[in-house]
């Protein structure tokens, strides 16, 4: 059983940084593709980033350039460096897990609040 643990999450004003972070157990980490999601209040869960387990990344186009997702196989952690926040990126943000690269995302952390004030 995967289990996914997120952390980092707060209150900040815009512009400021916010770095979240995600430990998983329970698989094999290294061979597995990560992401985040979010989800703001009223609004459906949208992809926010992701990572495969070749280190590459995908970005949605709305945090393209502020966002960087990073792992650590060593420690079974994801990343999500947040610079240059804005007060639309509030939301509780998720933590993802695929088997494979190819795979969707099928387990899923209990999320971490994110408020960015004007």
């Amino acid at each position: 059983q995967v289990q996914l643990v997120e952390s980092g999450g707060g209150l900040v004003q815009a512009g400021g940084s916010l770095r979240l972070s995600c430990a998983a157990s329970g698989s094999i980490f290294s061979r597995n593709a990560m992401g985040w999601y979010r989800q703001a209040q009223g609004k459906q869960r949208e992809f926010v980033a992701r990572i495969r387990s070749g280190s590459q990344t995908n970005y949605a186009d709305s945090v393209k350039g502020r966002f960087t997702i990073s792992r650590d196989n060593a420690k079974k952690t994801v990343y999500l460096q947040m610079n240059s926040l804005k007060p639309e990126d509030t939301a509780v943000y998720y933590c993802s897990w695929a088997y494979r690269d190819s795979d969707p995302f099928n387990y899923w952390g209990q999320g971490t609040q994110v408020t960015v004030s004007s």
